[in-house]
């Protein structure tokens, strides 16, 4: 609606209905130029187009009102002054546009169910399409289980951006307000590129408090708006800037004014609370990209390992990584193994009837494989796989080299994880060494999924390889930490102060490796040592 237009009576007051020609004072309206119907609709469809990811925002319609059908009251009608018409122009209107801050739209939230299990629903808006089509979501809070939790966020086909649930309880847990350190990352060849934080509170009640309380706790927080509501009841007002509005609701009903619904129809209202938090982008030093020792092969040694740890645990990095028999002068593979007996490491013997290249693992299609390339074969889980038949790796797998002999050297899958393979010797070795062939420049994600490792495996750090170096991963923390022979580690997680980082495979021997033999980088030339 709008008011008489005719400018030979200024002064009249009625409203013209949307198609009339003439005014209830018989004033005749102009037609040829839009009506503020026709301009508010407008103004709507094209903000119903608009995407959230777009970066710009119609403004809000004059008024959506909405009353909650659950509600066992009988809805109460809620009034607002309707917005003013927009002057008339001979040219259709464009809607206003301006940049939309990204934010998370946090929803579900009921703090009613004090004591129970609750899900939130967290919707990524007003993101710029310079971001990563996938990005990394992580939460961290006493009331989510194990402290933290991380979750991926993916681009629809439709630019906006899929929601994400995370349960939580708030069982056993002390009254008051907890905090929600959100963190959302945009990853790049394994590394961050952009990185977004927020935090927010979550209020756990009181077991024995009114609705009343609850709801005017939560109220107080948002004070752009004051709302009254009477015997426990809901009132919300949410979008909107400079309209003033009545709102009252009764006898436990729910009343939700939406003055930012894209069609400016009739919104549900729920019975529970949703806000919007901003998301602030946080400069990454460049100092992170750098690691302060770069190698594919490395070695951490214990100098007093416990009972049942290991002396060495040697690192590789490796898109192919290469298992033979352990020679002195340029040896053809990266992994040298040895036959343990129950005087030790022997060398020659029984070392001798393994192939100088026995033995290849990497990572297919289908996750991480071994090929037998030996002479003498091998066998998993005590049958010969046949010569270059590539077999897919299995946690608990034995690998036993050769097949003509038992009991040179027995290897046992103790973990596959999404990054590399954990190998235990599972011979007189055992307490001698154990592999990690870890895909290089690939960072794990979290949590970290232990539920197909060993007890042996499990006990050991979360190591990775990136930047051309090795890194530890704290799964608790998230914090990363780079591994160089200076570096501490006595205080990361899974090492001791017995711990020290060697910057060769294997420490303990002198390798000497001339050109054309060696460990191979990522384009496939050796490494002189």
């Amino acid at each position: 609606m709008k008011k008489c237009s005719n400018p030979q009576h200024p002064h009249c007051t009625f409203w013209v209905l949307p198609g009339e020609s003439a005014c209830a004072g018989n004033h005749p309206q102009t037609s040829a130029e839009p009506s503020s119907y026709d301009l508010l609709n407008a103004m709507r469809s094209a903000r119903s187009e608009q995407s959230a990811t777009a970066g710009t925002r119609a403004p809000a319609p004059a008024v959506a009102v909405t009353q909650n059908t659950y509600s066992k009251a009988p809805p109460e009608r809620v009034q607002a002054t309707p917005a003013p018409a927009a002057a008339p122009s001979a040219a259709p209107m464009r809607p206003f546009s301006q940049a939309v801050q990204a934010h998370l739209h946090i929803s579900g939230f009921d703090p009613r169910a004090a004591g129970g299990r609750q899900t939130l629903k967290m919707e990524l808006r007003g993101m710029t399409a310079q971001a990563a089509p996938q990005l990394t979501l992580r939460l961290r809070s006493e009331l989510i289980p194990r402290g933290a939790v991380q979750h991926d966020v993916a681009r629809t086909t439709r630019g906006d951006w899929r929601p994400v649930f995370v349960d939580f309880s708030s069982r056993n847990k002390e009254h008051g307000q907890y905090q929600i350190d959100v963190e959302l990352q945009s990853h790049r060849d394994g590394a961050i590129v952009q990185k977004w934080v927020c935090t927010f509170v979550i209020l756990v009640p009181r077991r024995d408090a009114t609705l009343t309380e609850i709801h005017q706790i939560f109220l107080s927080t948002h004070k752009n708006v004051r709302v009254m509501a009477d015997d426990a009841s809901i009132a919300r007002v949410t979008g909107g800037d400079g309209c003033n509005l009545d709102i009252t609701a009764r006898n436990a009903g729910i009343a939700h004014v939406d003055l930012s619904a894209p069609q400016g129809k009739v919104d549900m209202g729920f019975t529970t609370i949703a806000w919007d938090e901003e998301l602030i982008e946080v400069d990454i030093p460049r100092s992170s990209d750098q690691h302060p020792h770069r190698s594919q092969a490395a070695c951490i040694v214990n100098a007093a390992p416990e009972s049942g740890a290991q002396r060495q645990l040697r690192l590789f990095a490796l898109d192919e990584c290469v298992l033979g028999r352990f020679e002195l002068v340029d040896p053809e593979s990266d992994v040298l193994l040895s036959h343990f007996s129950a005087d030790g490491q022997d060398n020659n013997g029984l070392t001798r009837r393994l192939s100088g290249r026995h033995a290849i693992i990497r990572r297919g299609q289908s996750g991480f494989e071994i090929e037998d390339v030996s002479r003498y074969g091998l066998l998993l889980d005590g049958a010969w796989p046949g010569k270059h038949k590539p077999v897919p790796l299995r946690p608990g797998m034995r690998i036993e080299l050769s097949a003509s002999i038992r009991n040179i050297v027995v290897l046992g899958v103790t973990a596959i994880l999404p990054h590399g393979v954990i190998l235990h010797r599972l011979d007189q070795g055992a307490q001698a060494e154990c592999f990690f062939l870890l895909q290089p420049e690939t960072r794990p994600t979290l949590p970290h999924d232990a539920g197909h490792a060993a007890p042996q495996a499990a006990a050991l750090p979360l190591l990775f390889h990136r930047h051309g170096g090795f890194w530890h991963l704290d799964p608790t923390s998230d914090r990363e930490t780079a591994l160089a022979p200076t570096t501490a580690l006595a205080s990361l997680a899974g090492l001791g102060r017995h711990h020290r980082l060697a910057s060769e495979p294997y420490p303990e021997c002198w390798i000497i490796r001339t050109d054309g033999a060696g460990l191979r980088d990522d384009v496939g030339a050796a490494l002189t040592v």
